[in-house]
């Protein structure tokens, strides 16, 4: 017996995604305090863009009664939610890589 104590579901959650880093090849990277200062500010940036489209929408709808106008307008809403999302996750990844 060793004299180590169990390990939590946390330890060995995270000995599983190192050793999955591992076997994919990703390497870790500490981020500088401009780097965290971006990405806060471009996650900012982007929920401000979502709340504005978020009040444009419920605006619309509140003034549309056409059911096909409705989906229509739903179906753009989901949309554009979707480009904030890739565009915010492109915006963090370059920070992360230094071209940000």
């Amino acid at each position: 017996m060793t004299d180590q104590s169990p390990k939590s579901a946390y330890e060995l959650a995270m000995e599983k995604l190192k050793a999955q880093d591992e076997v994919s090849g990703s390497v870790a990277t500490d981020l500088g305090s401009e780097q965290i200062e971006a990405i806060s500010a471009a996650r900012q940036d982007y929920e401000a863009k979502l709340a504005e489209c978020k009040i444009l929408h419920q605006s619309k709808m509140a003034s549309t009664f056409d059911p096909a106008a409705r989906e229509e307008l739903e179906a753009r809403y989901r949309r554009d939610l979707s480009h904030f999302e890739a565009d915010r996750e492109k915006k963090i990844d370059r920070i992360r890589q230094g071209d940000g």
